[in-house]
């Protein structure tokens, strides 16, 4: 029996996670794929693709070609665009799809949580006043605090951006980042404000907890619609789902 092939849509730290505990298998062959938006991403433990498949269809091409078992979405829980091809390709392949979904942050009674849908609608929120603003989004999606001139940001990401906000301090750095670092930093900066997606997960947490010892509002912006996929929460179920097809695998070969 040929040794089935699992390709992880990855980008993520759990992504990462999760080829090295696959690696080291000869039961199963793993490919990890990037989107490429990191300039200089960190050295992975399997075979790795690096940039976009070209929509749905050129997933469908991939997933034939390469002859794709198993298909794990590890993506970024804001990566709408490539769970939804993936969620289309894999019901147009038939290969077993599941997404690890990790859980998204819940606000205590401690937080000052202000829940918008999407940036434009999180830089709305800032509201008229100069303010100090701790950006940690990325660099993608700045573009909506770009019409907010009279704030200062703090913009933190990996890679430089591609918007230039008017008033800006840059920080380039790659997480994870605990929770002093993160308040030595707000203080540092007068940060009056946090910008945040609800990404879930222990890496960026930090500055969530944080911003709640400081007493700062934390603008939070929800996640996008799942795709339909089944999900699991954690690398280790990820792994029992894994389990469970080579397992199945194996008895259809046999």
């Amino acid at each position: 029996m040929e040794t089935p092939h699992c390709l992880i849509l990855g980008g993520t730290g759990d992504a990462r996670e999760l080829a090295e505990r696959l690696s080291a298998r000869t039961d199963l062959r793993v490919s990890l794929s990037l989107a490429g938006r990191t300039k200089a991403p960190l050295m992975q433990a399997v075979q790795t693709r690096i940039g976009g498949f070209g929509g749905v269809d050129g997933l469908t091409t991939y997933i034939h070609a390469e002859r794709v078992d198993l298909l794990i979405d590890a993506t970024h829980p804001f990566a709408a665009g490539i769970s939804a091809n993936a969620f289309a390709a894999a019901r147009s392949t038939g290969a077993p799809l599941v997404q690890l979904d990790r859980p998204a942050w819940e606000k205590t009674n401690d937080d000052r949580w202000i829940e918008v849908g999407d940036m434009v609608a999180a830089a709305a929120a800032l509201g008229n006043s100069p303010r100090t603003v701790f950006l940690t989004i990325g660099r993608q999606e700045l573009l909506p605090f770009a019409a907010r001139p009279q704030h200062h940001f703090i913009q933190r990401s990996v890679d430089p951006a591609d918007v230039t906000l008017p008033k800006a301090t840059i920080i380039l750095d790659r997480g994870p980042f605990d929770a002093e670092v993160e308040e030595a930093l707000m203080r540092t900066h007068g940060v009056q404000v946090v910008v945040s997606k609800n990404s879930g997960g222990a890496a960026t947490y930090g500055k969530i907890v944080a911003a709640r010892r400081l007493g700062l509002p934390v603008i939070m912006v929800k996640r996008p619609a799942p795709s339909g996929a089944d999900t699991v929460s954690s690398v280790e179920a990820v792994e029992d789902w894994i389990n469970r097809h080579v397992a199945a695998f194996a008895e259809r070969g046999a």
